[in-house]
C-alpha cells in the first residue's frame, strides 16, 4: 500500500465499497481490492477507450492474471447500443462467468457503459471503476448510475448498479487537455453551490486544478457520498445533484456534442440561479475560460427536455439555487422552462 492517499467508505442499503484517491496507485489496484481473491483463474476485462495511454492499461493488466482488454472509441457518441453489444461479445467470446470481473478504465463514458454491461451480463458481475478524467473522478465514478444513450437522448437506458470499489489516481489528470480539466471542475462547482458554501468559496479563488486535485476530488466526493448514502435511487435528495443538468444536458445534445458535458452543466446552472448566485458562478466560469452561453436551437432544447428522466407527467423537477450552499427543488412545466430560455 502507498502512503498519502485519501480514503472514503460509502455505505448503502444495497452495498458498500471503498474509494481510494492518491498518486501513482494504478498498479496497486489488487493490493487495495484483492481482486484475484486467491483465485488465479478469475478473469478480468478492462473496458477502456482509445484515448487512454497504454501505460495506464498495462499498469493494471500486468498485475492481474487472465486479463483482457476491450477498447472503444472515445467520446459521448460512443456510449451506445453497438458498443454495449460488442462489450458483451467480448465477455462471451472469452468465456466469462459470474465470478469474473470488469474494470472500467477511462472517463464517464467508459464508466457508464462498463457498469451497464456488468449489471446486465449474467444478471450482474463485479465491476471496479478507475476514472481517469476529473469529471468522472469528482462525480460519475461513485453512486452507481450506469447508462447508455439512445435516439439522441442522454442516459435514457440504464440502471443503478454500484461498483465494488473505486480507484482514483490523480496522476492520470496530467494526460488531459486543459479543456477536459476545466470541464470536470464544473461538477465540483455544481455540488459546492448546492451543499457547501465554504468549498464554493475555495473554488472561487481559482485554485490550480492539477496542484490541488486530490483535495478537490476528495471534498467533491465527500459531498456526493453524503447525498448518495441518504438517497441511493434518486427518489428525493439525490435530485439535487442534477443542478444545471436539465438545460445543460439538452444543450449538450442539441449542439451535437460541440461542448463538453461540464461546459454545458456550467451554462445550465445559470438558468436556475438567483442573480447574485449567477454572478458568482459566472465569475468562476470566466476564470477558467468556460462558456457562459451559446447559440442553441430553443425548439431542439425543449424537445430534449421533454424526455428528461426527472420528468413526471408534464412537470420536471429542477434545482434552483438562491444562496450558495442551499437549494430548492422546483417542479416546472415545459412552458415555464421555455420562458427561462428566452
Amino acid at each position: 500500500m502507498i502512503d498519502n492517499i485519501r480514503k472514503l467508505h460509502i455505505k448503502l442499503n444495497s452495498s458498500e465499497y471503498d474509494i481510494y484517491i492518491g498518486k501513482n496507485i494504478l498498479s496497486n489496484i489488487d493490493d487495495y481490492f484483492n481482486l484475484q481473491n486467491k483465485n488465479n483463474n478469475r478473469k478480468f476485462l478492462i473496458i477502456t477507450d482509445d484515448n487512454i495511454p497504454l501505460n495506464y492499461i498495462n499498469s493494471i493488466k500486468n498485475k492481474l492474471n487472465n486479463c483482457y482488454v476491450h477498447t472503444i472509441k472515445h467520446g459521448e457518441k460512443n456510449k451506445n447500443f453497438d458498443n454495449y453489444k460488442q462489450a458483451l461479445e467480448s465477455l462471451i467470446d472469452n468465456a466469462f462467468t459470474r465470478t469474473d470481473c470488469i474494470i472500467a478504465l477511462g472517463g464517464g463514458v467508459v464508466g457508464d457503459l462498463s457498469g451497464f454491461v456488468a449489471n446486465t451480463f449474467m444478471r450482474g458481475i463485479d465491476f471496479y471503476n478507475v476514472p481517469t478524467t476529473l469529471l468522472s473522478q469528482v462525480d460519475s465514478s461513485i453512486g452507481g448510475k450506469t447508462a447508455i444513450d439512445f435516439m439522441n437522448v442522454k442516459n435514457i437506458v440504464g440502471t443503478f448498479y454500484q461498483p465494488k470499489g473505486v480507484l482514483i489516481d490523480v496522476e492520470t489528470l496530467n494526460s488531459l487537455p486543459i479543456r477536459e480539466l476545466t470541464s470536470g471542475f464544473v461538477e465540483s462547482v455544481k455540488i459546492s453551490a448546492t451543499f457547501d458554501k465554504e468549498f464554493f468559496s475555495y473554488l472561487s479563488t481559482a485554485p490550480d486544478i492539477l496542484k490541488n486535485a486530490t483535495e478537490i476530488i476528495y471534498k467533491s466526493l465527500l459531498l456526493k457520498k453524503n447525498v448518495v448514502e441518504k438517497d441511493e435511487k434518486e427518489n428525493n435528495l439525490r435530485k439535487v445533484l442534477n443542478f444545471g443538468h436539465t438545460i445543460g444536458h439538452a444543450i449538450e445534445e442539441s449542439m451535437n456534442l460541440e461542448f463538453l458535458h461540464g461546459e454545458c452543466v456550467g451554462m445550465g446552472m445559470l438558468y436556475f440561479s438567483s442573480n447574485k448566485v449567477k454572478k458568482l458562478i459566472t465569475d468562476i466560469l470566466k476564470q477558467y475560460n468556460l462558456p457562459i452561453s451559446c447559440n442553441y436551437d430553443k425548439n431542439k432544447v425543449l424537445d430534449l427536455i421533454k424526455h428528461d428522466k426527472k420528468a413526471s407527467g408534464d412537470l420536471i423537477s429542477t434545482i434552483y439555487v438562491d444562496d450558495i450552499g442551499s437549494y430548492k427543488i422546483k417542479k416546472m412545466s415545459i412552458s415555464e422552462i421555455s420562458k427561462l430560455l428566452n
